[in-house]
């Protein structure tokens, strides 16, 4: 018996087929989102502004139809012995339907409307509409915003929600509802509208079991007071339950059967918990991509600024899951690669035959610690946690003209581990101990000298999850909950989810190193973020007026 691994990612989706008595992935299928990350133009052309980013439903359908089938014909398997799917996705990333679950961007009238778009979780353009709510929460002493780190984020649904109503009431009059991605993912899967407890817990308020109140929306604009009656509809359904079965139409199109049970959608990050068999308390997975999510579970409820959230059985039933991240990982690496590299390194990477990355990471690795003699602040897409602030920015200092890509190169790797050892620290300063690392995702995968940094720069062992497709991993194991095939998650990630042998140990002597850059950080991140230094705000104000005249 199988199951099936839906994940949505920021670039591309994947799909893996599962052998339920051991988690073997049997085989495996990635699509590339042919309309990628939408954040200069709409596909018609029309120019976005500035910290949109955008994406188009149709992708999320063209990658079904190609993974799953590719991976029923790959694996030789039958579509009667598929017990369930499973799926996951970026979030907050939302979109605007009609009743039958259109998205409002497929009509011709919508077609050029931006608003009528995905908001894929790094759009920041919904800064002003976060700080709205912030600054109404904490006026009314709403009692849910400290868990959220006190303050919500640009990233999360009700940020670009209000976006939306603000910029293009005629959107939100003309959608029946707001959705995320991943909800209206298995909405098509099953005909069935409702909303996993997940997403719901960590970027649409939902605490205990209920949003915000009717008051507070209503203060906040005239228009939301009846917001989740009239554009937030949908049950809530919990992790590793059933939100519904395949439609005929849908298993016809997909080549499984009708009526296959699809498990309750989850965030693409915490599903990976599972696939690293990081399901007990004091577990942190990094989760590290083109951002990196920092999941952590726990049997006390403590409310710590600057996390990102905070959600009971948000990640496993009978805990609490925490939640940080970095906006700006891998999408920093590839910022580099793609538009600060001069070409004698592309040369000498394709005489070697490596990719850019690959060579820029084995002439980093050459370097002893503090030899670039730099120092960055890894904030080139803002701030997640803990100053929750997507109007931040990058900062490098210490270039001279002896200043090299590879150099730069490193820096950056470094600024990332010092990022997520300001994490780490944030959760042992508010009480959640951080016994074990568990490092997942494609970065995690691929660069050896970054899982070296991160050992020395936090001075933990860092373990590793053993899956190139961690999250698609995680939701076949969620799925094989949803089909009654395990009685829980732990059941399931013992026997499916798996680690590599590998533990990378800190190097004493680097650590030692970097015990005196990380405080040389921490000084730049509170004078920056903290302190009052405006700025990185005012660039970026100026650089917005300066695009606006034009």
């Amino acid at each position: 018996m199988y199951t099936i691994g839906l994940d949505f990612g920021t670039l591309s989706a994947r799909a893996v087929l599962v052998d339920v008595r051991d988690g073997r992935e049997v085989a495996t299928a990635v699509f590339d989102y042919p309309h990628g990350v939408m954040d200069a133009a709409l596909p018609s052309g029309k120019a976005l502004p500035l910290d949109w980013a955008l994406q188009h439903p149709q992708d999320y359908l063209d990658a079904l139809d190609y993974c799953v089938p590719t991976v029923l014909r790959e694996g030789g398997v039958a579509a009667g012995e598929v017990a369930g799917i499973g799926v996951d996705f970026t979030a907050s990333s939302p979109l605007p339907a009609l009743a039958d679950g259109t998205p409002l961007c497929f009509l011709p009238e919508f077609a050029d409307q931006p608003h009528a778009y995905v908001k894929l979780w790094k759009h920041h353009a919904s800064q002003p509409q976060a700080d709205q709510i912030t600054a109404l929460a904490r006026q009314r002493g709403e009692a849910w915003l400290a868990r959220y780190g006190g303050k919500y984020s640009a990233e999360w649904f009700f940020s670009k929600l209000l976006q939306l109503l603000q910029e293009a009431p005629e959107v939100y009059r003309a959608m029946y509802t707001f959705v995320e991605a991943a909800d209206w993912l298995t909405w098509q899967l099953t005909g069935v509208l409702a909303r996993n407890t997940c997403t719901a817990g960590y970027k649409m308020l939902v605490q205990d079991g209920q949003y915000p109140s009717r008051e507070f929306f209503a203060a906040l604009h005239p228009d939301l007071a009846d917001v989740i009656a009239t554009k937030v509809q949908g049950e809530l359904i919990p992790l590793g339950a059933m939100v519904g079965r395949l439609t005929a139409p849908m298993a016809a199109r997909l080549g499984l059967a009708e009526g296959t049970p699809v498990a309750a959608a989850i965030i693409d990050a915490h599903v990976t918990a599972a696939a690293v068999q990081a399901t007990q308390a004091g577990v942190m997975t990094l989760i590290m991509g083109t951002s990196t999510c920092h999941i952590i579970s726990s049997e006390r409820l403590i409310e710590i600024e600057g996390v990102a959230g905070v959600v009971a059985g948000g990640v496993v039933a009978g805990l609490y899951g925490y939640e940080a991240g970095q906006a700006g990982v891998g999408d920093l690496f590839a910022w580099f690669v793609d538009h600060a590299v001069p070409p004698e390194y592309h040369e000498a990477a394709a005489r070697r035959g490596v990719s850019l990355h690959a060579y820029l990471e084995a002439e980093a690795a050459r370097q002893k610690v503090g030899e670039h003699g730099l120092l960055a602040l890894d904030w080139w897409n803002g701030n997640r946690s803990t100053l929750m602030d997507a109007e931040l920015s990058g900062l490098l200092i210490g270039m001279t003209l002896a200043t090299r890509a590879p150099h730069i190169y490193r820096a950056l790797i470094e600024a990332t581990a010092f990022g997520t050892r300001a994490i780490i620290e944030a959760f042992e300063g508010g009480g959640i101990a951080v016994q074990t690392l568990v490092a997942a995702g494609g970065l995690a995968e691929r660069n050896a000298l970054l899982r070296q940094i991160y050992a020395d720069v936090t001075g933990r062992p860092l373990e590793l999850g053993g899956s190139a497709h961690a999250s698609a991993l995680g939701s076949a194991i969620y799925a094989a909950v949803a089909a009654g095939i395990y009685p829980n998650l732990d059941a399931a990630a013992a026997r499916m989810g798996k680690r590599k042998a590998e533990i990378v140990r800190p190097i004493p002597e680097n650590q030692r190193l970097y015990e005196q850059l990380y405080q040389d950080y921490k000084a730049l991140y509170d004078a920056f973020g903290r302190g009052g230094n405006a700025v990185m705000k005012r660039l970026r104000q100026l650089r917005q007026r300066a695009q606006t005249q034009t």
